[in-house]
């Protein structure tokens, strides 16, 4: 440890900002102005809150304020502590609320955050504060290696990780369960009574709002609640890529599902077939969040996903989206045609739905009526009249469509064309007048094409009804506070060729790379960026449309009537310092070079 005062004691205002004076992190007047401030206000705040409240400018050049966490960081390394931060997805907090009571935590403001067969990880803000390091010793006959955190972070995750250690205890010892009674495996334990408790039980409440509630914070766009043969596993997809982030007690994990389905308005005691709901609810923040749910029987119970819909996707512009001027200018070309279909193609979880509900939501202005045609309601607009296909009355989209223009229609939107029969109802409806968005699943935009032929669709109709094509995909976008500027290899060089070419032969400006810290959880990325292929069936492209004719051929004319392929449209994201040449090339299919 630094030699700037070992002797026990709890930090100060004027100590800390007499370091940070001698480091030369804020101005002696400044400092001394804050002091007299401080002194005539008392309180018990811990001081490096106070001095982040000032929301001083950081004096090394970076952008940006002197926060909690960087002066944490930098405390940590004055005071010769490791840093921790703490990430509430990766802390076992029924392990760690086993080291010691909340009681004794509180008493000394000490969180664990890890425990090993060796060690026990205690996080403070008091770094020269160790009475109780002695104690713990003794009691757990394991070392105690302390670390320094966000004094925040402490007092927060303090009450919340032993309140849900402790509900998910009484939970556990509430319900007897094992494997779920839908289990194709099941392990009777004898003796065992195996009573299921009420999915109404306080604990499981505090326990799936909590979880809930992280979901939010951490940006997850989907929630898999999935049963083991002894344990639940929890996991957040975020940006595309799927975290573990808790294991679970299968009798709670079973009572979380259960509640989880009752508040969807599904059968909570059907558990062996599929079932679909869906949740309303809101962020920590006040904002209404779409979940839709959806249920699976595995060998070792039910397994639930909650797909988590963002309310800000509706008020989002195209630029935000990832067009770029050129594409904003075809797809508005496309969609404000007074009829015709227009399709945009791409495998699932390409970003196909969120562009659709943005241009409808634009496209639906009170002198319009926007019907739509879903399998399921994605999300719910009041702008649009929505329907959603229903097997068990053998409603399906070609039903749907066809109710739908004895409804006095202008656009309708298809959730997916699949088959024949709905394509054929989605040229009639083209060709009396009304404008039909839809999607297909094809790896890029010609090959939407070829596959209208492979269903059965006349050339001819679909020259007369195609508007146009867009195919997309979604890369996860550099976190803009962490990425790292970097010279091209060789290597670099040859990738960056083979994307670009013929388009391009230059090297890229600037490459950047993911790097890791706080704000995007050290993953190096933060959200997700579109990249776009826009074919316009333009007459030139009309004229060859017909039955036999090769994707590469339709790709050729396209490319030279101005569509950017997707790994173009990747590459400019590239270099416009947006995303990873690495990303781009996983991502985005190479096609057939032109």
């Amino acid at each position: 440890m630094n030699e700037i005062g070992t002797h026990e004691h709890r930090l100060s205002l004027s100590e800390v900002l007499g370091w940070m004076v001698a480091d030369g992190l804020v101005a002696e007047d400044v400092a001394e102005a804050l002091k007299n401030e401080r002194r005539l206000h008392g309180g018990k705040v811990h001081p490096l809150i106070v001095i982040a409240d000032q929301k001083w400018r950081r004096p090394d050049g970076l952008a940006g304020l002197l926060n909690l966490e960087i002066l944490t960081e930098w405390l940590a390394h004055k005071t010769g502590i490791d840093y921790f931060h703490i990430d509430p997805l990766k802390i076992d907090f029924t392990g760690v609320a086993e080291v010691m009571s909340s009681a004794y935590a509180g008493r000394f403001g000490i969180l664990p955050v890890q425990v090993t067969t060796r060690e026990v990880v205690i996080a403070t803000a008091e770094p020269f504060m160790r009475e109780w390091v002695p104690e713990l010793q003794h009691i757990l006959r394991k070392e105690i290696r302390r670390v320094l955190a966000n004094p925040e972070d402490i007092s927060r995750y303090l009450v919340e990780f032993f309140n849900l250690a402790k509900s998910v205890k009484k939970a556990a010892a509430r319900g007897d369960v094992t494997a779920g009674l839908s289990s194709f495996e099941q392990l009777v334990e004898l003796g065992k009574v195996n009573r299921q408790f009420d999915a109404n039980d306080q604990h499981i409440i505090h326990i799936v709002d909590w979880l809930w509630q992280y979901a939010f914070d951490q940006r997850a766009s989907d929630i898999h609640i999935e049963p083991r043969r002894d344990i639940g596993i929890v996991r957040f997809r975020i940006d595309g890529v799927l975290h573990q982030v808790y294991q679970i007690p299968m009798a709670v994990m079973n009572a979380m599902t259960s509640r989880i389905k009752l508040l969807g308005r599904m059968d909570v005691i059907e558990k062996r077939r599929p079932q679909d709901g869906r949740v309303k609810t809101r962020t920590p923040g006040g904002q209404e969040v779409e979940l839709r749910l959806s249920t699976l029987p595995t060998a070792f119970g039910e397994k639930l996903v909650m797909r988590i819909f963002d309310p800000e996707v509706l008020v989002r512009d195209f630029r935000s989206l990832g067009f770029s001027a050129d594409d904003e200018q075809r797809w508005q070309h496309m969609t404000q045609a007074p009829n015709g279909i227009v399709l945009v193609t791409g495998p699932t979880g390409s970003g196909k739905t969120t562009t659709l509900y943005t241009t409808l939501k634009q496209l639906a202005t009170p002198e319009v009526n926007v019907s739509t045609i879903e399998d399921p309601i994605e999300m719910v607009e009041a702008a649009f009249n929505q329907m959603q296909v229903n097997r068990a009355i053998d409603l399906g989209f070609a039903d749907g469509v066809r109710a739908l223009m004895r409804q006095d229609p202008d656009i309708i939107m298809i959730g997916e064309i699949r088959d024949l029969e709905t394509a054929e109802m989605a040229i009639q409806a083209a060709l009396t007048g009304h404008l039909v968005l839809s999607t297909l699943h094809t790896n890029d935009a010609p090959s939407a094409i070829t596959r209208l032929f492979d269903l059965g669709v006349p050339p001819y109709l679909i020259n007369s009804t195609l508007l146009g094509v867009m195919a997309q995909r979604l890369v996860r976008t550099l976190c803009p506070h962490c990425k790292k500027a970097v010279p091209i290899t060789e290597d670099q060089k040859a990738t960056w060729r083979s994307l670009v070419s013929p388009w391009k032969s230059n090297e890229p400006v600037q490459l950047y790379q993911p790097v890791g810290c706080l704000e995007c959880r050290m993953t190096g990325f933060s959200g997700r960026v579109g990249i776009y292929e826009i074919l316009l069936n333009s007459p030139e492209m009309r004229k060859v449309i017909r039955a036999g004719i090769e994707v590469r051929q339709m790709r050729d004319l396209a490319n030279r009537e101005g569509m950017r392929p997707l790994r173009i449209s990747g590459a400019l994201k590239v270099a416009q310092g947006l995303t990873s040449l690495d990303e781009v090339v996983k991502v985005a299919p190479p096609g057939d070079e032109p």
